[in-house]
């Protein structure tokens, strides 16, 4: 299993405040491989920019 990297106590908050849902231990590691993969993105864009600063624009939304 890989490092959790959000709040999974932040997470099961929104969901249920949100969508009066419950939230299941799955999502926390989706979630977080999700974080880690917008985290790489953006390590590579700044890269290719020739910056070793990820700046919000390194991270793209486009596809959400």
């Amino acid at each position: 299993m890989a490092e959790v990297l959000v709040v999974t106590s932040k997470i099961k908050k929104m969901i249920k405040e949100q969508g009066d849902c419950n939230t299941s231990g799955e999502t926390i590691q989706v979630l977080s491989d999700a974080v880690a993969a917008l985290c790489k993105r953006g390590i590579e864009n700044a890269r290719a920019d020739g910056r070793k600063t990820v700046m919000a624009r390194d991270v793209n939304f486009d596809h959400l």
